[in-house]
């Protein structure tokens, strides 16, 4: 078999449960070594993509191939080269630590002596040696999801799919797990992370794709992305009224935004620091107090709104997670 161009591809993707249409004609491609984050919504689609590229679900029209195998064709290789970790840590809580590894090692057809290895490789590589003989219903959310993902790299699988793999994590096992995601990277992992957070995929993703009912909207680096949500700005309140209309005749602009009843107005910042430092010589000039000031760059929700027209926080009717027409592979 000839080796593909790409880790992961997938052509003209479509999903219903029912009458609902979940996946409406998804195109992904990513390369090797990379890691590619799928962003959207509750019901966008995400995590139905992800069962269709771990081959739990069967797409209803479309190609899907990992490392060239066909999803559907193929599951049986596809399955031997993946590693998975869903939006919930899939462990055993009447297991310890090193028994939930030990366990995944032999569903893999690890040798006994390859399962022992990897097992303590994983324990201390994800710093669980010191839980590692207590039993997983004992561990934090953190140590959950981070026994999850060690038990999905028991085989050293050169493709991983992260569905939301920070949800719920407090945020110390939050950056925990990214720096844990970042390194998986560096090794040549190729990795697709599912995520609500624009700052997740800021962090972690080489290339963002952006979905919403099913099908993709926006697509490009997390800085491509906000520069469709619009610039950085800066706020600034003030003192008393006349120095919030002194300040609006200094700036004077089109993309300045007043808010009276708190005092305060904010405007675009294309410039950085030189230009708050412009500004705030400006007010000191001509005496304007300012009280406070502030930077904000666009948000997940930002990205949205530009797209779509609404907020990225809505819920779907549809429960990806919960949904139980799933195909038998």
């Amino acid at each position: 078999m000839a080796k593909s161009k790409y880790a992961i591809q997938a052509t003209n993707i479509h999903k219903s449960f029912g009458k609902l249409e979940v996946l409406k004609g998804l195109d992904l491609k990513i390369h090797r070594g990379t890691i590619v984050a799928l962003l959207g919504p509750n019901g966008a689609g995400k995590t139905t993509m992800v069962r269709i590229l771990s081959t739990l679900l069967r797409p209803d029209k479309g190609a899907v191939s990992i490392e060239g195998y066909d999803v559907v064709k193929d599951a049986h290789s596809v399955r031997s080269i993946i590693g998975l970790t869903g939006q919930y840590a899939a462990v055993d809580e009447y297991l310890t630590g090193r028994e939930n590894l030990r366990m995944m090692g032999r569903l893999y057809h690890l040798s006994k002596e390859d399962t022992l290895r990897r097992s303590e490789e994983l324990l201390e590589q994800f710093d669980i040696v010191g839980a590692a003989d207590r039993y997983a219903k004992t561990y934090s959310g953190g140590m959950r999801r981070r026994l999850d993902l060690a038990a999905s790299l028991i085989a050293t699988p050169p493709i991983i799919f992260l569905d939301e793999p920070t949800t719920g994590l407090d945020p110390r096992s939050r950056l925990a797990m990214w720096d844990i995601i970042q390194n998986l990277v560096t090794q040549g992992t190729t990795i697709l992370l599912t995520t609500q957070h624009l700052e997740e995929a800021d962090r972690l993703a080489e290339y963002i794709v952006v979905i919403d009912e099913g099908k993709v909207i926006a697509g490009g680096t997390a800085d491509e992305l906000k520069s469709k949500a619009g610039r950085e700005r800066v706020q600034f309140t003030f003192e008393r009224d006349s120095d919030l209309k002194k300040a609006e005749k200094i700036i004077d602009g089109k993309t300045l935004e007043v808010d009276k009843k708190l005092k305060g107005l904010s405007v675009s910042n294309d410039k950085g620091v030189a230009r708050v430092r412009q500004l705030l010589e400006k007010f000191e000039n001509e005496k304007v107090r300012v009280t406070g000031m502030s930077l904000s760059k666009p948000t997940l929700d930002d990205v949205f709104m530009k797209l779509t027209g609404r907020k990225a926080t809505h819920k779907d009717s549809h429960d990806e997670s919960s949904d139980k027409k799933e195909a038998q592979l």
